[in-house]
């Protein structure tokens, strides 16, 4: 049985010493609006944006009423399981619109309904949403038809029966196959060198620290900020995190901590490294082969965005300069393709493929021949080269509104990276603003990004943010930041307000 208003978390609701017969139901109707909400995770829509619907929506209804105090945002993110920024953001439209009212010490109170003209106050809320949140390929991007063509070919073809069967943990011949001799022709597969194929690049990640750690003493070097996939998949290890600058790891850092970690792994993304977008140079990587070899350390090469390289020279990975078999190379369809079929690979020597393989059966016994079959059909039919200059020509045009946009409307004293590919520019603000406390700012507006916290190590990135820009059309991008850039001067501008007057003399 439901319990009823007495039972729900303490200052959800205002009450007071006595409740009669009316307030009794209007308290229960509070609690099963806010205990029940109505969000779609996999809908197109940000769900800062769902949170002020859903809201506005119980106003419009008579559940919340004028006068009736409301969840403080941190308590509505953790009962609805969200964060807290995005709570906040939705709160602030809704204060925008007049709708809530925040009293400091007293909570936040229903404070109007909405208008029911025509012209309501909804349209003061954004009006398009641009979001520089997710490092992935653009959608509008996707060769429908050619993938169609291809599924087609695959299920027409007399090995159907067979791709639909049980496969190889190893992943599906053929592929495996292919990816093999097209990276022995560019040099990152070696003679005695084998591959697996995973379930996108991050369950290649699973098994290697599966195999190579075996308990929390083990340590493991990462670079800092990284992506949170690779952070968080090495939590049961010792993790030390290395300096990323705008040309990669850094190297001083890592031989200042070497001797003292003794690391098992060192993982690193040297192409347009997510989030910083940083490429290592040849010296580098030369030099991290070498500290590598002095240390006895197995290199994890993350190359999901290699294949990105939208203008410059293509770089060889360390992979290929490894004459010691000592790399563990990862590839990936998903930032060139189709990311939702999950196919990655690792290549390295045949003794570590085997142990992989070995943990990979263990995990999930078999594999997904048929998103397999249809990407290898796709690679050899030609389309997959035909897509690749589809988004090499659109990423190019992406990466120069980017670098442009940055440059037009970002506050002075702020710096960012300008790789020549990838999806990611990383921004860092002036002082004294911090990314995250400004992001509701910049959600009430319509534009979203993800703060430096999101993918610190060790060391604060208060200041810093990510910017994602592969899955926007250049006028998006450029609308985006002037939107972000208005934001960060308002920031300094309060500040410096706040500062002018928290420096005049007291007079006494």
């Amino acid at each position: 049985m439901r319990k009823g208003p007495s039972a729900m978390r303490a200052g959800s609701v205002l009450r007071g010493p006595r409740i009669d017969i009316i307030q009794y139901g209007m308290l229960w109707m509070m609690s099963s609006f806010f205990d029940h909400p109505i969000l779609d995770t996999h809908s197109g829509q940000a769900l800062y944006r769902q949170v002020y619907v859903w809201i506005k929506s119980g106003i419009e209804k008579g559940i919340l009423v004028v006068g009736e105090r409301i969840p403080p945002t941190r308590e509505l993110a953790g009962l609805i399981g969200l964060n807290r920024t995005t709570v906040s953001a939705a709160y602030e439209l809704l204060e925008n619109e007049g709708l809530i009212k925040s009293m400091v010490g007293k909570g936040t109170y229903i404070s109007a309904r909405p208008a029911l003209s025509s012209k309501s106050a909804s349209s003061s809320a954004p009006e398009a949403e641009i979001s520089f949140q997710s490092s992935r390929p653009s959608k509008e991007l996707f060769p429908l038809d050619a993938f169609r063509a291809t599924c087609q070919e695959v299920l027409a073809s007399p090995e159907a029966i067979d791709i639909l069967q049980l496969g190889s943990p190893s992943g599906y011949p053929p592929l495996r196959r292919y990816l093999l001799e097209e990276s022995q022709k560019n040099g990152n597969a070696k003679d005695d060198d084998d591959i697996l194929i995973t379930n996108g690049c991050q369950q290649a990640l699973d098994l290697i620290q599966r195999v190579f750690i075996a308990n929390d003493s083990d340590s493991v070097m990462i670079e800092d900020p990284v992506y949170a996939g690779v952070r968080n998949v090495f939590q049961r290890a010792r993790v030390t995190g290395v300096p990323v600058h705008y040309d990669g790891i850094d190297l001083d850092a890592l031989e200042r901590f070497l001797p003292r970690d003794r690391p098992k792994l060192l993982v690193v993304t040297p192409n347009f490294q997510n989030p910083t977008g940083a490429t290592m140079p040849v010296p580098a990587r030369l030099a991290v082969l070498r500290q590598a070899n002095a240390f006895g350390m197995t290199v994890v090469e993350n190359n999901i965005y290699g294949s990105l390289r939208y203008e410059g020279e293509h770089l060889p990975t360390i992979k290929s300069l490894d004459d010691s078999a000592s790399t563990l190379l990862l590839g990936s369809f998903s930032k060139i393709a189709f990311p939702g079929l999950r196919v990655g690979w690792i290549i390295g020597p045949r003794r570590m493929i085997a142990r992989l393989a070995e943990a990979k059966q263990w995990c999930d016994l078999h594999t997904d021949q048929l998103s397999q079959a249809v990407l290898l059909r796709f690679a050899e039919s030609g389309r997959l080269n035909g897509h690749h200059q589809q988004v090499f020509e659109a990423g190019l045009k992406r990466l120069h509104a980017v670098i442009d946009a940055c440059e037009r409307h970002l506050p002075k004293g702020s710096t960012f990276t300008q790789p020549q590919g990838g999806m990611n520019v990383w921004v860092r603000l002036p002082d004294p603003l911090d990314a995250s406390k400004l992001l509701p700012q910049a959600l009430s507006r319509g534009v979203s990004y993800l703060p430096g916290s999101h993918f610190a190590v060790t060391r604060p990135a208060a200041q810093c943010l990510r910017l994602s820009f592969a899955g926007l059309e250049p006028e998006r991008i450029h609308a985006g930041l002037a939107i972000l850039g208005r934001v960060f001067a308002e920031g300094l501008e309060h500040d410096r307000q706040r500062s002018k007057f928290d420096s005049e003399p007291v007079v006494v």
